[in-house]
């Protein structure tokens, strides 16, 4: 998932003052030629004949700088057993340079700009990336995946094309190493109190029609409460953000954390408005009903995670979002030391008019920058050869993900199961170690992307069901790609915000009831106002030139 206080794409560009280059190369494939330049001389500790699904080992000890994003939920430590394994198998030494989650994105920027960044820069989201090309700070790491043939092989695979082409700047390159997904994986949807549901004859809703049915019968059976009292409003620009993405998918819309001003229409061909489109507004319709009827708590807008969370434990509201971890580590771990008897489950997305879509989710994840001075290094070629199959191989990412088999982990096949003692994120509240805070492995700054077996393997029986029932779903098209050159992003950066902030405020003042619906073309008009069809235009030429370029 996107960070929900994330700038947008046009933002991060314009702030940079990125210099769009005239001329497009090596698009349209994970395996790009490269820039020609002689990595001969730079192959120390590099592995010959370095292949896909193979062992990387370094010809001689090397060690590599990391930026090594500090979560405070597993503190780092020197002696976890990830480094220690990690340097057995490849014979490379990670030297973190730590810094603390809070401060991330900002020491990042701060160590690139001075020229002290680490060779290798993990945990970026894109389009972050995009502030540090057009200095020359990072790598146009397009042109060296030829060094990565665990990385070359997924996309190839799994047809990942389309997604790295999303990514090219307008020169035609890509800045970023993503993490790749074999598979689209859902997050978020709404959980209700089953046992309560059990009690007055309902059953889970698998529509928004008959979410609004179950919540209109709780209602009168509770008068006196709100059934559905809502989280994550805070610390993000989008009040009530998963909320409003996965409503929106129902609706063919993108909303919430997946907001962008910018949507490409499939079947129209062209990029539009997405804060103006009829979809949009029938989404907001149905919220403003669920509020106006008192089946929504309009609190759910402005509280804290921790108000929301108590509300549900202290039975005043019986539906709320959620995913797979704060289900059983928040709410049902929670519930069934307050409620006697208390059940919680969380419902696959529920459709709405838009079909069995899944809209928003990517096979791209955060990923890894290269400094710019990691060129220079005698051994560049073994770096990208470690990159490779730390990130991209299926042993780095089983490495990262289970740690050691027979120490953390057992294996049966597909199937893989955690030393007795050992928990993960909550799985074992009593367990003595932890995978994360003892031993260092599930650390995001390294685990991340996959297969679906490796990552569908950690999921909870919770998100077994979950994740197995959105399979069945369909994946929209990526949006084709659509850079914009240094003088448009200038421009469209001085439209996008004042944009974005008008969809925002007026989404809530709709589904609040502050401003009446029926002024929702005079809102269109406002939009108009702050160039909105100007925006429109300006991606539209770019998304045309783009698509003339590279065919």
């Amino acid at each position: 998932m996107q960070n929900a206080g994330q700038l947008s794409r046009r933002q991060i560009l314009a702030a940079a003052g990125f210099i769009g280059l005239a001329t497009v190369t090596g698009c349209g494939s994970g395996d790009d030629g490269g820039d020609g330049k002689d990595l001969s001389k730079k192959r120390d500790g590099a592995m010959k004949d370095y292949r896909a699904g193979q062992q990387f080992k370094a010809a001689e000890p090397l060690s590599f700088s990391v930026l090594h994003n500090n979560n405070p939920v597993y503190p780092m430590k020197d002696g976890w057993l990830f480094w220690k394994e990690l340097t057995e198998r490849t014979g490379v030494t990670l030297k973190p340079v730590d810094v603390p989650l809070a401060d991330y994105e900002k020491k990042r920027s701060v160590l690139i700009g001075a020229g002290d960044a680490p060779f290798l820069i993990p945990k970026t989201y894109h389009p972050s990336e995009v502030a540090f090309v057009s200095s020359g700070a990072v790598l146009p790491v397009s042109d060296y995946v030829k060094l990565m043939p665990n990385f070359r092989d997924k996309v190839r695979k799994w047809r990942l094309e389309p997604e790295l082409d999303s990514i090219r700047q307008s020169d035609g390159k890509y800045y970023l190493l993503p993490g790749l997904h074999e598979k689209v994986k859902s997050g978020y949807s709404l959980s209700f109190r089953t046992d309560v549901l059990d009690r007055h004859g309902l059953t889970l809703p698998a529509t928004w029609d008959e979410v609004y049915d179950v919540l209109k019968a709780l209602k009168d059976e509770y008068p006196g409460k709100y059934p559905f009292s809502d989280r994550w409003s805070t610390n993000t620009p989008f009040p009530c953000g998963a909320l409003f993405s996965y409503l929106g998918q129902a609706f063919g819309v993108r909303a919430g954390w997946t907001y962008d001003n910018i949507s490409f229409d499939h079947k129209a061909q062209k990029y539009v408005f997405t804060g103006a489109q009829d979809a949009y507004r029938e989404m907001v319709e149905y919220l403003r009903k669920l509020v106006a009827e008192k089946l929504m708590d309009p609190e759910s807008f402005s509280q804290t995670d921790d108000q929301a969370v108590q509300k549900l434990l202290a039975e005043k509201s019986y539906a709320m979002s959620a995913n797979p971890q704060v289900l059983v580590q928040e709410y049902r771990y929670n519930l069934g030391k307050q409620v006697k008897g208390a059940k919680i489950e969380m419902v696959p997305v529920p459709l709405g008019p838009a079909g069995p879509v899944v809209l928003g989710g990517s096979r791209l994840e955060n990923g890894v920058m290269i400094s710019s001075k990691a060129l220079k290094s005698d051994s560049f070629v073994a770096m990208m050869q470690f990159v490779d199959w730390l990130w991209y191989s299926d042993e780095g990412q089983r490495l990262a993900r289970w740690g050691v088999e027979g120490v953390t982990y057992t294996r049966s096949g597909s199937r893989y199961r955690l030393k007795p003692g050992i928990s993960l994120m909550g799985s074992d509240p009593d367990a003595p170690k932890d995978m994360q805070k003892d031993y260092g492995f599930y650390n995001g700054v390294f685990a991340y992307g996959g297969s679906w077996e490796l990552v569908s393997s950690m999921f909870s029986p919770d998100e077994q069901k979950f994740q197995a029932a959105m399979a069945r779903r369909e994946q929209l098209p990526v949006d084709p790609a659509h850079p914009l050159q240094s003088f448009e992003q200038e421009q469209a950066t001085l439209w996008d915000t004042p944009l974005k902030d008008t969809v925002i405020q007026n989404t809530l003042r709709f589904v609040l009831g502050k401003r009446p619906l029926s002024q929702w073309d005079a809102y269109l008009g406002e939009l108009k106002a702050k160039n909105m069809q100007q925006l429109v235009d300006l991606h539209n030429k770019a998304y045309e030139r783009f698509r003339k370029e590279n065919g």
